[in-house]
């Protein structure tokens, strides 16, 4: 039996990660923090219905301590490690950019010197859309400048893609790094959009819609999501003998067993209509304050994900009306509303 680490078990993706890894035959060891960025009790309500499964175990505990993180990684011995555990949020990156240094910088580190000890058969890393930053190219493609982050959370991603390229190239450790795009889906994080419109609306507040409407997201279905990271662990990079090997569009690096790859839904969507979707799902009108920009925020994303079907034969293809359904039914479910 495979084994592998997830970081960020009792988080939103990395708790649907672990139910997909533990369908498909894996033995799942668990990894976080418990930090109360967002409610504790959604994260252990994850975790409980993970240790359901023989095939779990976890371990609370920070990324910055190296020390239980590397005793867990000699003890267990996994095969692979999928990397998700991360100070998130683009906007409270504002309020607290130390826990993003942290968590995101030196975590991480920590994360890729477990990797490096053990010789994993593939080290697998969380990126974000927002490496993207100021590009004004759409959709956006892994080949493309990401020197323009305009938030730090931004800003330590595209630090942890430069790390983990070192090491692939120093340590000959296959390394992939994903980017995600607007991820949302049942058991989601308090903190999303979503989450907040729905909450908001059910209370009778009006929700906050920025850029007066004018935004738009490539909204990502969580189990499209976590579906694309487990196919991607079968397809390790392997460093190309020369340059001209490597395919058009190809992220693969030409000096290390590295490579990038967007998960999306490859379709952009613009907010109102999003809203649209939620007030449908809920059968109640959103009351809306419309507001500027906020700092840090761009105005759309939309993600190219030819490489991923490329590499896996699988496109994410799940719409935003089933989508937002099944996000409404769990949370009225969950909070009895």
């Amino acid at each position: 039996m495979r084994s592998v680490l997830i970081t960020g078990t009792a988080g939103f993706i990395g708790f649907h990660l672990a139910q997909l890894m533990l369908k498909d035959g894996f033995r799942v060891i668990g990894y976080d923090g418990m930090t109360p960025y967002y409610d504790v009790a959604l994260k252990r309500h994850r975790h409980q219905i993970l240790m359901q499964s023989p095939g779990f175990s976890c371990e609370e505990g920070m990324l910055e301590d190296m020390a239980r993180l590397q005793a867990l990684c000699d003890r267990e011995r996994p095969d692979v490690i999928i990397h998700l555990a991360a100070q998130a949020g683009v906007r409270y990156s504002l309020e607290n950019p130390r826990s993003y240094v942290e968590s995101n910088l030196i975590g991480t580190f920590n994360i890729m010197e477990c990797a490096r000890s053990l010789g994993v058969q593939h080290l697998l890393m969380a990126s974000t859309s927002s490496v993207y930053g100021a590009n004004t190219e759409m959709p956006f493609a892994e080949v493309q400048r990401t020197e323009t982050p305009l938030t730090l959370y931004a800003a330590t991603k595209k630090a942890n893609e430069v790390m983990a390229h070192s090491y692939a190239h120093l340590w000959k450790l296959p390394t992939t790094m994903f980017r995600f795009f607007t991820v949302y889906g049942p058991l989601g994080r308090p903190d999303m959009a979503l989450f907040k419109f729905v909450k908001a609306a059910l209370e009778g507040d009006a929700i906050d819609v920025y850029n007066h409407g004018q935004m738009a997201r490539d909204f990502t279905y969580v189990t499209d999501l976590v579906r694309g990271i487990r196919l991607l662990v079968d397809q390790p990079p392997v460093q190309p003998a020369t340059p001209e090997d490597i395919l058009p569009g190809d992220s693969l690096s030409p000096a290390a067993p590295f490579r990038t790859v967007n998960i999306g839904n490859s379709t952009r969507v613009p907010l109102l209509e999003f809203i649209t979707e939620i007030e449908r799902a809920l059968g109640i009108p959103v009351r809306k304050n419309f507001m500027d920009m906020q700092k840090g925020d761009v105005p759309e994303t939309w993600a190219d994900c030819s490489l991923l079907k490329r590499l896996t034969g699988y496109q994410p293809e799940t719409t935003v009306r089933d989508g937002v359904t099944a996000f409404v039914a769990w949370y009225r479910d969950y909070y009895r509303v």
